[in-house]
């Protein structure tokens, strides 16, 4: 599993501070850090930090790609801000992310082919997240349609479940597992998959047990990314295990360390 550490998000306070007065140190700090630990990706959102999206995702593309090789997920709602990402990326990115609805997946599956960037595609739509696998997959089979028709490889399309905090929506676990193994069947070559981790603890004790235990369940049924914290050792551990057990890569005694260092 792919982590995409999710710590340069303008929700944290540091990062809002440092994205208002135009700081770069915390956002460079939190890039190395999450690349040191094994990141796959960055993610990069501005938040609610200032009003115009656009300039601020530019800048925090800049000063990210100053101190980290990782390619970057650039996620906002704002489309016009990720595409001002995208024009500074120095190497092909992910977009996060865009619902099965046809205006959103014009614009975004446009941008996928111009910029050959990768995409996240979210299993629901105007009417909100499905309870059901069922759902979800109908709404993931959307997504794959206008991926291919847009002449992006379906490889290069996650598509995320969507994962409801256990304390509200404990039923909806069984129904994303479901979903992950039938998103496999769709197309040849499928689609990868991803979740936001977090998400299943969100407001929630014991929040770091949950999403490793998540992750690793996941794992199983076929995930291969989550937005994640790339700091917390004891998941980035039970990831690299659950690679091994699923015969993902070859064990050797310090097999956690290389994975750590795959990106470095």
């Amino acid at each position: 599993m792919i982590i995409i550490g999710e710590r340069i998000n303008g929700m944290f306070r540091d990062i809002a501070k440092a994205i208002r007065e135009k700081d770069p140190k915390p956002v460079q700090e939190w890039a190395q850090k999450q690349e040191a630990m094994g990141a796959g990706y960055l993610d990069l959102n501005v938040g609610p930090a200032v009003p115009e999206r656009v300039p601020a995702m530019k800048w925090l593309v800049e000063v990210a790609q100053e101190a980290s090789k990782l390619p970057l997920c650039l996620d906002s709602t704002d489309y016009d801000a990720i595409e001002a990402g995208l024009e500074v990326c120095k190497q092909p990115a992910m977009i996060n992310s865009v619902p099965a609805i046809a205006d959103k997946m014009d614009r975004v599956f446009t941008l996928a082919q111009k910029f050959d960037a990768e995409v996240i595609g979210l299993a629901m739509s105007e009417e909100g997240i499905p309870k059901d696998a069922e759902s979800r997959v109908a709404l993931s089979m959307e997504l794959v349609a206008n991926c291919d028709a847009y002449g992006v490889p379906v490889d290069r399309l996650y598509i995320d479940p969507l994962v409801l905090p256990a304390n509200v929506g404990q039923d909806h676990g069984p129904e994303v597992f479901e979903t992950l193994r039938q998103i496999k069947l769709l197309s040849d070559p499928p689609p990868k998959t991803t979740v936001g981790l977090s998400n299943i603890s969100q407001g929630t004790k014991n929040r770091e047990l949950l999403n490793r235990t998540f992750a690793v369940m996941a794992m199983a049924c076929g995930l291969d990314s989550a937005i994640a914290d790339a700091c917390d050792e004891e998941l980035v551990a039970a990831v690299a295990t659950a690679r091994v057990i699923l015969n993902m890569d070859i064990y050797c005694d310090s097999y956690v360390d290389v994975f750590r260092n795959q990106n470095l």
